[in-house]
């Protein structure tokens, strides 16, 4: 049971990391096409999708994970001791 949370929740993380990943890089793009040299307005465009996508996965993956999406945030809690392996 323990080792199926633990993969439950290393998919989790994958996921949740690479859809955000895919949103911040998308909107990005769609922002800078769209923005026509206004960098404010890219800004924006890149801003609202990325805090909607984090609302999401949050919203999705927090009971499972405790809402860690970027790995370098759960490698520093393991180092400090903030939270179990298991």
């Amino acid at each position: 049971m323990i080792i199926n949370n633990f993969y439950r929740a290393l998919v989790s993380e994958w996921l949740g990391t690479m859809l955000l990943l895919a949103t911040v890089i998308g909107s990005g793009i769609m922002a800078e096409n769209l923005a026509a040299g206004n960098m404010a307005i890219a800004l924006l465009g890149n801003t609202i999708p990325t805090s909607a996508i984090l609302v999401v996965l949050i919203t999705i993956f927090g009971p499972i994970l405790g809402t860690h999406f970027n790995p370098a945030v759960t490698i520093a809690f393991l180092l400090r001791r903030e939270i179990l392996p298991r």
